[in-house]
């Protein structure tokens, strides 16, 4: 209990008076259909060794994939590096055309590209060929902002950086990509490929737009690692990411996750692909979600809740003390000072 009367010293020292017993949790702060992310650090990118030399006489496709616009040759994945975030609210699903039909119904916006296509245009299936600006104009109709790619990376990847939403294997039973499905699935499918924060669909479904600009090396000249939004201005690069399209020039943005008509290596946690703020469409698959800083009151609400859980499990009020850190778990079910006492509140409920 060394660890447990060292946090309650510290209470005292600081005169904070608190109430044992006070209910400070409050759900509402979190809006539905949102996960809070909390601060901290996390991991971005992979490093990636540059091929061997082989015998093997290059093709044409090879040659072709050699040239500045390939993935590989810009290696845009790597370094792997440690950015370090405040804490935010990710949406929970992809937006939906139920969603989306909404915002076209109170703004008068355009709808998007596939909005007539049986395929696609089910109330629960995701928006589908939106283009950067539409998907901007509804984060902000909505109240939010779109992520930026650090806080999409590590919202799919989690603290222990998984490659993948679920952990570090492919698993086509998890996720919706490489034609598996005849279209995308509605966005609260695949529960069991959801990330560690509960976010649904990071890998797969539909490409989705992040606020950031592209530049393929980025990530050599990261300019700082904390709460990073990309390079502050664009590069001008040939073609939009797609193989039928690459002569077209311009300045990027990026798209992450993969969707339903993309190939496996696309719905990898730290793939970076990129197009056209214009282009609404990357095959039939590209939409978004929406993101928000988290508000200043759940942070507060959350550290009241351990400090009265503190003082309750000083004062063996231990019943009263697990109602506190459950409710501040229904908030950050990820919480570690949180599960760290509810580890410690349970063990001292067993003591003779």
């Amino acid at each position: 209990m060394n660890r447990l009367n060292a946090a309650l010293a510290a209470v005292l020292v600081t005169g904070m008076t608190i109430l044992a017993g006070t209910s400070y949790a409050d759900e509402s702060l979190t809006p539905k259909e949102m996960v809070y992310i909390g601060h901290g650090p996390s991991v971005m990118g992979l490093d990636r060794k540059a091929p061997g030399p082989s015998d093997k006489k290059p093709t044409l496709y090879d040659k072709r994939m050699s040239r500045p616009w390939s993935a590989e040759a810009f290696n845009d994945e790597g370094p792997a590096h440690t950015v370090f975030l405040d804490s935010y609210l990710m949406d929970k699903y992809e937006v939906s055309n139920k969603d989306f039909g909404e915002f076209i119904k109170a703004k008068g916006h355009p709808a998007p590209a596939y909005w007539d296509d049986p395929r696609l245009n089910k109330a629960v299936q995701p928006v589908v060929g939106v283009n950067y600006g539409d998907a901007k104009l509804f984060c902000e109709y909505r109240g939010k902002r779109l992520p930026t790619e650090a806080e999409w990376e590590k919202a799919a990847r989690g603290p222990k950086a998984n490659l993948y939403p679920w952990g570090n294997d492919i698993d086509p039973a998890k996720a919706n990509y490489g034609k598996n499905n005849e279209t995308t699935m509605p966005v609260d499918s695949y529960p069991e490929g959801a990330s560690y924060y509960g976010v649904y669909n990071m890998a797969g479904n539909a490409f989705e737009w992040v606020a950031d600009w592209y530049d393929p090396r980025y990530y050599t000249r990261l300019e700082t690692p904390v709460n990073p939004t990309g390079p502050a201005k664009p590069v001008w690069m040939g073609g939009t990411g797609t193989y039928v399209d690459r002569l077209t020039v311009g300045e990027k943005r990026v798209i992450r996750g993969g969707s339903w008509i993309a190939p496996a290596g696309t719905v990898r946690s730290a793939h970076r692909f990129w197009n056209d703020p214009l282009n609404n469409s990357y095959g039939v698959g590209l939409g978004f979600r929406c993101a928000m800083a988290a508000p200043a009151a759940i942070e507060q609400q959350l550290r009241d809740n351990y400090i009265a859980a503190l003082v309750d499990m000083g004062r063996e009020r231990f019943a009263e003390a697990q109602k506190l850190v459950d409710q501040g778990l229904t908030i950050d079910p990820k919480n570690v000072e949180l599960l760290e006492l509810h580890s410690l509140i349970k063990a001292s409920m067993k003591q003779p």
